[in-house]
């Protein structure tokens, strides 16, 4: 492994380590201080064995098993984070979690995870599912994480967020992380809810709600959400400040418009989902070279899906679970442009992609004798329908029309292996076939979980992943009547990973983690130009990343309950040395809720680091140039949540960037290096219970 960093790297690190150590006392004396205020009470021993009861995790293996026997290093955030910090969008639920940054582009949210984040890849190294249902597309393989996400925050009872790469259970996509949104149930609601938010740049969104249990067993859960925001009033980009384009600023061109309907049915073993999420963005930053301050450049997405699936526990030790689904994705985009040139008449480039498939997954999970735990499973998918268009319209000229569809079949393997009471090894296989490129990928994983006592784990993991190319970067570039011609032949990307991770209780309160890992990544898919000089993808990248992270969390029964984190991260381009761009060296994390005045009121206090960046101008195709380093920005977040007991009305006040600090992230496809993001923002929110 290479060495993470320089001297004063070094020394950096043992100041934050220090720092982070620091903040334990101010968790106790907090927690001191609230329980003074509840009249002295302490944990009982009973209180003390729930505290110390391991949350159980779905999505790692595939089945729910206890944090420390997955084998990967993994975080949930709960319903009751989501409340107590005020996230308002998955993307802000994901920046809060160590080794993840996001970049937004003011269109779309892109994660960051482990120092591999370029703005512009469209989430297709991360999988995103929602209770294990694939939320990737079928051509841009582009997990929405924004406003674009399709179902609401509120429905969501826990994110499980799986380090490393999972391809061994999950396939393609699952590369650098797996993200699994665990949805509420019908239960969870009894009855209908209402809630309605406002705040800064005109946001109001509004959701009803009803969830029932009826006594034949049936439960239905159905829900509708409308959101709004005109968004920021005016942006000013510097690379625009001349008189022909407003002296740079973009008036009234950041509104955005969202639609969420969720319908759940489960009977018996039997769940039926109806997802249907819609987003409208207006685009202010002159994306692709388009016109500058234009109102007319705006982008469509729209995300379907139903899910029949079938989970039915045949005895103590044997399950199979069983599902049928149909997808649909479909975005289109405006974006003025000038015919030849600044000053020309504006024509309009329409750019469109219509993806849909099916597929079905069967799995069965059995153990075999006391010290074994057999999964097997199959997977099938059919994208029947991958159509991606683009055209001028006046006067009309054709670029694009490509019409495909592929399939894959996977078969996978896993085996969970007590070798003794403390030590377990994990070891899992996947085979897939990928029809439309001619092409296969096996991958395993290995985990070493050694538990020497209740509160210490130590893992020891290893694996690989693959991403095969999407239909975008095979056939977009590719001409106009190139319907089934790829524009180059492409080898999916391929990643090995290794990690280390520690996890000890440090007391009956605060549980710390030390995780050291090494990334390395071949056969990247890069854009460059052919000897015509026509963009084409091609496998022609390599790179490695590592990195240390250091995380504690604490929680105490009177409420308190706080965690921090430092990851110190370091990722190359293999090909010439040069740091990634996107690529902070440094993330930092600090949250701490604790009841303020009442028992029934909470204050949520979040501190986000992220460290410098290179901008990814150097590397454009678009606009080349010399790249410039974005300095690092300390963001501040502070929530007030209250749950008012007696007729279960929750209120919460969230001021987000609270001092206002000015910060700006990385472009990607634009003639702007940087993006301005928002400075200080409001939000109220009340949710309402009303009963029949």
């Amino acid at each position: 492994m290479r060495s993470l960093g320089s001297r004063a790297e070094n020394a950096l690190l043992r100041r934050c380590l220090w720092a982070l150590v620091g903040l334990l006392p101010a968790l106790a004396a907090a927690q001191e201080l609230t329980a003074a205020a509840d009249g002295g009470s302490s944990l009982s021993s009973d209180e003390s064995v729930l505290f110390r009861d391991i949350p159980m995790v779905y999505g790692a293996s595939k089945y729910e098993q206890k944090l420390t026997e997955a084998p990967s290093s993994v975080s949930i955030v709960t319903a009751a984070d989501i409340q107590h910090y005020g996230y308002r969008t998955l993307a802000d639920i994901l920046r809060a979690v160590r080794g993840f940054y996001v970049t937004y582009d003011r269109n779309y949210s892109y994660l960051g995870a482990r120092g591999f984040g370029r703005p512009g890849d469209y989430n297709s190294r991360v999988l995103l599912l929602v209770d294990g249902h694939r939320i990737n597309d079928d051509i841009y393989s582009q997990g929405l994480l924004g406003t674009e996400f399709p179902v609401d925050i509120d429905l969501i009872d826990r994110v499980e967020i799986i380090r490393g790469p999972g391809s061994a259970i999950y396939g393609t996509d699952a590369f650098l992380a797996v993200i699994n949104v665990i949805l509420k149930q019908a239960r969870s609601f009894s009855g209908a809810e209402g809630s309605a938010e406002a705040g800064s740049q005109q946001r109001v969104k509004g959701r009803a709600t009803y969830g029932h249990r009826f006594d034949s067993g049936l439960e239905v859960m159905l829900s509708a959400t409308d959101y709004h925001s005109e968004g920021q009033e005016r942006l000013f980009y510097p690379e625009f400040d001349t008189p022909a384009t407003n002296y740079g600023i973009a008036s009234d061109l950041d509104s955005d418009r969202a639609q969420y309907f969720l319908t759940n049915l489960t009977f018996g073993d039997f769940t039926l989902r109806y997802v249907d999420g819609s987003r409208d963005k207006a685009v202010p930053n002159a994306s692709f070279g388009t016109v500058f301050d234009d109102p007319g450049e705006y982008t469509v997405d729209t995300r379907q899906y139903l899910d029949l699936k079938y989970q039915k526990q045949l005895n103590d030790d044997s399950e199979v679970t069983a599902r049928m689904y149909v997808d649909y994705y479909r975005y289109h985009g405006n974006y003025p442009e000038y015919l030849n040139g600044p000053g020309t008449p504006i024509d309009v480039n329409y750019d469109a992609l219509d993806g849909r498939w099916a597929g079905t997954e069967t799995q069965y999970t059995t153990r075999l004798a006391e010290h074994h735990r057999l999964t097997l499973g199959a997977e099938f998918v059919d994208n029947y329908r991958q159509n991606q268009e683009n055209w001028n319209l006046n006067p009309y000229l054709l670029e694009l029309d490509s019409r495909v569809r592929s399939k894959y079949l996977a078969l996978y393997g896993q085996e969970e292996y007590a070798i003794t009471k403390t030590l377990t090894l994990d070891a899992g296989l996947r085979y897939d076939e990928l029809y439309f490129i001619d092409s296969s990928s096996t991958n395993p994983r290995l985990g070493l979980i050694y538990n020497p006592n209740a509160g210490t784990t130590f893992k020891l993991l290893y694996g690989t992943a693959f991403r095969a190319p999407n239909a975008y970067e095979l056939y977009y570039n590719s001409p106009a009547v190139g319907f089934d011609s790829p524009t180059s032949p492409l080898a999916p990307e391929r990643i090995t990973a290794t990690e280390l991770v520690a996890e000890h209780n440090l007391s009956d309160n605060v549980r710390g983690l030390l995780s050291i890992y090494h990334n390395r990544i071949a056969r990247l898919i890069n854009l460059s130009t052919d000897a015509a000089g026509n963009y084409i993808f091609g496998n022609l990248g390599q790179a490695a990343s590592e990195g240390l992270e250091v995380e504690f969390d604490g929680n105490w029964a009177s409420g308190v309950e706080g965690r921090a984190s430092l990851v110190l991260q370091k990722s190359i381009d293999e090909m010439t040395g040069a740091n990634l761009s996107n690529s902070p060296r440094v993330l930092g994390y600090f949250d701490l809720a604790a009841p303020v005045w009442h028992a029934d009121m909470l204050a949520g206090l979040e501190v986000l680091y992220v460290g410098p960046r290179l901008t990814v101008s150097a590397n454009s195709l678009m606009t080349p140039g010399l790249p410039e380093t974005l300095g690092g920005f300390l963001l501040t977040n502070l929530t007030l949540f209250r749950h008012v007991l007696h007729n279960g009305v929750e209120l919460s006040a969230s001021v987000y960037n609270l001092l206002n600090k000015s910060y700006a992230d990385p472009g990607s496809q634009w003639e702007e290096a940087a993006i301005a993001q928002d400075g200080r923002t409001f939000r109220l929110k009340a949710s309402v219970p009303v009963a029949f």
